[in-house]
């Protein structure tokens, strides 16, 4: 949908009493293009995975049970709001929750759980397998997810926004059912089998994300999920990190054409490069026109600050694309110094109480 046709309508948030302006902001970076100042969210990569989620009132028999609990998900998070404003472009969301691997899950693998995230148990053995693979919108999966979101639907009122769970469909999704290096071991020895599975983990894709796109924009949500950047229209977060795996010309053959029919009827699209190893596809992925920017995801160790990656951010604002980077407060001025400001999203963890005064030396910017 053009953005100048889209309909904008105001959410009246009682801790977030500046969203229309920072909408304004974020669909100008969408753009590439500021209207005052860059988009700030004070919100660390990951932080919804950073500790477990445990209540001095509740306790369940297993993991599972505290994972599927839907009611404490909802009010756990509800609680975590307490009686904060949220600064810059941070927005208050509850996105429901059962791990990065539940589209997966929607099609008939089993999850397992940890404290702070679940992995899919391999499905497709043998090929023959393949055929108890079906897009099953009844499952305890599917149920469990669309439950959290009717709770916090319920709840969310002038307090707080509900986005989508985070979807995997394609490659990594076939990875989740085949097993990482086994599929690695396909594309070699079984390229077709490889390819048609592939194309089986696309298949459902649009009808979830529109099932639950449709929920949530019946009940005036925006679109948004786990990176809390919200759009009118439709937001998604494209990813394949199956590609550090693999070469670039098996990224050519197996991944790019199904990020490119699973892009195309969303408004926005935030392409998630996890690290070095999927950004040696960079060059491909900031030629479809349908990508609006990258989430650029450094690393740990040795890829760290986030100041030896300048020349790839550049790359990107080069290539016409908006970046989200995650910072270090102790970055931030090397970084304003070495980089224009068109097309960068801030992410930074900060205390609350001097939020503001990072707001004012980026409007300096």
């Amino acid at each position: 949908m053009p953005e100048q046709t889209q309909k904008w309508w105001k959410l009246d948030l009682e801790c977030k009493p500046d969203f229309e302006m920072a909408m304004k902001r974020i669909y100008a970076w969408y753009n590439q293009e500021i209207i005052d100042r860059p988009p700030i969210r004070f919100t660390a990569h990951n932080v919804d995975f950073a500790e477990a989620k445990t209540s001095k009132d509740r306790t369940w028999n297993s993991l599972k049970d505290r994972w599927f609990d839907a009611e404490f998900q909802v009010d756990y998070f509800i609680e975590s709001l307490g009686n904060q404003t949220f600064y810059a472009e941070t927005f208050p969301v509850f996105w429901p929750n059962l791990g990065p691997e539940v589209y997966s899950a929607f099609h008939g693998s089993k999850l397992v759980y940890q404290e702070v995230t679940s992995y899919s148990v391999p499905l497709v053995v043998t090929w023959e397998d393949v055929s108890r693979i079906r897009l099953d919108m009844t499952n305890e999966y599917f149920r469990k997810i669309d439950e959290m979101t009717r709770i916090a639907l319920d709840k969310c009122p002038e307090r707080f926004m509900v986005g989508y769970t985070d979807l995997h469909p394609g490659v990594d999704c076939a990875a989740a059912w085949r097993d990482p290096q086994e599929l690695c071991m396909d594309l070699i020895m079984e390229p077709d089998r490889a390819r048609s599975l592939i194309e089986l983990a696309c298949s459902g894709f649009q009808t979830v994300y529109d099932y639950f796109d449709n929920l949530l924009k019946s009940h005036r949500q925006l679109s948004v999920t786990w990176m809390g950047i919200p759009s009118f229209g439709k937001m998604h977060i494209p990813s394949c990190d199956f590609a550090a795996m693999i070469s670039r010309n098996h990224f050519e053959e197996f991944c790019l054409p199904v990020i490119e029919r699973e892009i195309k009827p969303m408004t926005h699209n935030v392409f998630h490069v996890d690290g070095k190893g999927v950004a040696k596809n960079l060059d491909r992925l900031l030629e479809l026109p349908e990508i609006n920017a990258i989430q650029w995801v450094q690393g740990m160790g040795m890829d760290m600050p986030i100041l030896q990656w300048i020349p790839l951010i550049k790359e990107v604002q080069n290539a016409g694309k908006s970046v989200v980077v995650d910072l270090q407060l102790s970055e931030l001025e090397e970084f304003i110094e070495n980089v224009k400001p068109e097309g960068i999203m801030l992410c930074i963890t900060a205390d609350r109480s001097i939020q503001p005064g990072i707001i004012k030396r980026v409007e300096k910017w």
